[in-house]
């Protein structure tokens, strides 16, 4: 807030906003099972937006990444067991079909909770990007048991460059006997400039990326980017090279 005290104009604090650098995501695991539909929706929802943190931030998609186990277990309350249905079209006239509840769940238990979920997060890319952070499954396995206690952050492309400083010659350039050279050799502290580029390869979505950081990589790999390339078809030449040339140990 501001005031105005004697002619001055006293401002208040600033306001910190977070910033996309500085978003921490974490996985979170959720038993469903024998619990409403409906609260574990709003549940993971909530989860999913980020809502749940002090550094809430609308615009951003800083929501933990969630996995849900024991689907096949959720309940309903009342008499939603029979009422609740589940519509689709087959695309032609008269092609509306309908599933109740108990149908659903015998066909696809994941179906319920992703289509619950989905009707409690915004609407469009958005939303999109955040169901893509939601698991589910029917049972109690599933194979995320890596990264259960991992810190995800946005991978920017940084590339990093380690250069072994150059050893300056003698000035006196008189032909060195083969003893001399041997000594040379075998000396690691006399060493050339060597200038080793040590890259962070782009292993995330293609919509993690901007244009300008796909067209840096593909120049950097030697990739020659034809007329009305789209970003897609960078991508696409930068994956076909990480294939064609695997670091050591892939």
């Amino acid at each position: 807030m501001t005031a105005l005290k004697k002619g001055r104009r006293i401002r208040g604090p600033k306001t910190s906003r977070l910033r996309e650098s500085e978003i921490a995501r974490e996985w979170r695991i959720i038993d469903v099972a024998n619990r409403p539909l409906g609260r574990v929706a709003s549940e993971i929802a909530r989860i999913l937006l980020g809502k749940d943190k002090a550094t809430f931030e609308p615009h951003l998609v800083m929501g933990d990444y969630v996995i849900v186990i024991n689907a096949a277990e959720v309940v309903l309350t009342g008499n939603k067991m029979n009422s609740k249905k589940y519509y689709r079209h087959t695309g032609y006239p008269g092609g509306i079909r309908e599933r109740t509840f108990d149908e659903q769940m015998q066909r696809d238990p994941a179906r319920v909770i992703e289509k619950a979920v989905k009707g409690m997060l915004p609407s469009g890319a958005r939303g999109y990007e955040l169901l893509r952070s939601l698991k589910v499954y029917s049972g109690t396995e599933h194979p995320h048991q890596g990264q259960i206690g991992q810190i995800i952050r946005p991978n920017k492309f940084v590339p990093v460059k380690k250069v072994i400083p150059k050893v300056e010659s003698a000035k006196d350039e008189t032909p060195q006997s083969a003893g001399d050279l041997t000594d040379v050799e075998s000396n690691p502290s006399v060493e050339e400039s060597v200038e080793t580029p040590v890259f962070v390869r782009l292993t995330r979505a293609v919509s993690a990326y901007k244009r300008a950081e796909l067209d840096t990589e593909a120049g950097l790999l030697g990739i020659e980017l034809e007329s009305g390339w789209k970003k897609d078809d960078v991508y696409q030449a930068i994956q076909a090279f990480y294939g064609e040339h695997p670091l050591e140990g892939e």
